[in-house]
Parts: structure tokens; sequence; C-alpha cells
């Protein structure tokens, strides 16, 4: 079980204090085990985009240590927007991170292919960003972040600006590549509903300084689909993670 299996990367005591003296977190305490979805939900300022980036290396920890299980293993970024490159094609975005790597263009162009065909872009790959619907520019994003096969996927609020509809199929879709793929993910989200279908666990944090106040098991078979939106369980999760971010954002407010 997940639970019992070695973490893939621990963050233990981890602080970082910003140069304007602002401490977005103290005394982080997580762990990513393998194969795992974990859910990083709290109030805005607490710290989880923060987290994430100290995961992927894009800044220090001011104390504490991210620890990785053993070698760091490959892993993507997904942003809230999609910053892809107007001038690129789709295919050229998706390209750009196996043309950085030094792989030529007619072995990169099979893996291009791939990854748009598995987030339902097959056909897309000469429009421009231009052309696309936000649905699909953050399918782009993904397709780009997946297609030269992470081990660790992390997710900072991808689909926050999307429509409900939309949104809705990207949280089915980006299931089914988490277990066609064997990915490790870690997703921020504000939305308790959303963190209640994605995820085998969801960690609550509180803000000033962020931390982790709750974790929370999502015991529900994968896959996962609208027969579990619509589920008893599912409602009764959601009521137990909503009183549990209640409370953290309670622990907020008087601090």
């Amino acid at each position: 079980m997940l639970e019992q299996s070695p973490p893939l990367v621990s963050l233990r005591g981890v602080e970082k204090r910003f140069s304007n003296g602002t401490v977005a977190l103290r005394g982080l305490d997580l762990d990513l085990r393998r194969g795992g979805f974990v859910s990083l939900l709290g109030p805005s300022g607490c710290g989880k985009s923060t987290a994430l980036r100290l995961i992927a290396g894009l800044g220090a920890p001011s104390a504490g240590r991210v620890d990785w299980g053993s070698a760091q293993p490959p892993l993507s970024f997904v942003f809230q927007e999609p910053t892809l490159m107007p001038w690129r094609s789709v295919a050229g975005n998706v390209r750009l991170p196996l043309q950085m790597q030094g792989m030529s263009k007619a072995n990169a162009m099979p893996l291009v292919m791939k990854a748009l065909a598995g987030v339902g872009l097959a056909g897309f790959e000469k429009h421009y960003p231009r052309q696309l619907s936000g649905g699909m520019k953050m399918r782009v994003s993904i397709a780009r972040a997946l297609v030269t096969r992470p081990a660790l996927l992390l997710m900072d609020e991808p689909f926050a600006a999307l429509d409900e509809i939309t949104r809705s199929r990207l949280n089915d879709d980006i299931l089914a590549l988490w277990a066609a793929q064997g990915l490790t993910v870690a997703f921020v989200t504000h939305s308790v509903f959303e963190s209640v279908f994605l995820s085998d666990r969801i960690l609550v944090m509180a803000a000033r300084p962020g931390r982790v106040v709750a974790d929370i098991a999502i015991d529900a078979p994968y896959p996962r689909d609208d027969s579990f939106r619509n589920s008893d369980a599912y409602a009764h999760y959601c009521r137990i993670v909503s009183a549990a971010l209640k409370e953290a954002m309670a622990a907020h407010d008087t601090i």
C-alpha cells in the first residue's frame, strides 16, 4: 500500500523566509509516496505553491531539509497558467523540453504526438495557442510536462481559471494519465471538491506561517468517475475535508 511504501521525497522542518521578511512556511513536514496522488489544500497565502517550488528545486528552504528517498527522479511542473509560446505551434510547445535536452526533432516528434494523443489533442499539433480554448491550452501544458516521462508531476492550481465543465473533464483526464503512466502527483488546489475527487491523500495547510494541520486519507477506489462524484462516500469526505479546512482557516485567523 502507498501508506507503507518509503517516501519518494520528504520535507522535514522546512521554513521559507523571503527577503522582505515574510515567513511563508515554518515547521512544514510532508511526505510524497511513490505512485500517490496528494493534494495540498488551504487558504490563500498558506504556502502551498511555495512548498511545491521547493520540491521542484525552484528555490531552497531557509531551514529544514528536502530529502529524496534515493536519487531525485525526473519531475515536471504544471503552473497556474499554460505559459505557451505564442509563436510556436502546439507541437513546437510540447517539443520544447526535449529540444532543450538536445533531442533531435526526428526523435522527438513521435513522443510529442503520443503526449498530445494522451491529452486528447491528436490532430491539433499544427494549431497555435491563439486558436485554442483555455482548456485546450492547459492540455498542451500538461502534454509538455509529460513528454519527458517524469516520475513526479507537480501541479500548481492548473484548472482554477477554467469553467466547471472543463475542469471536471480535465480532472477525469489527469486521473487517467496518472494511472496509465504510474505518476506520483502533488496537486495544489483551493477546491475541496476537486481535492476529494482526485486524491488518495489531502494535506490541509494553515497559513501564518504555512504548515500541515491535517493529513486525510481518501479511502475510495480508483478509477473514479461521475458515480463517485454522486456517491455518499464523496459527500462524506467532502464534509470531513471542509471541516478540516474551516479549522485551518480559524487557526490562521487566531495567529
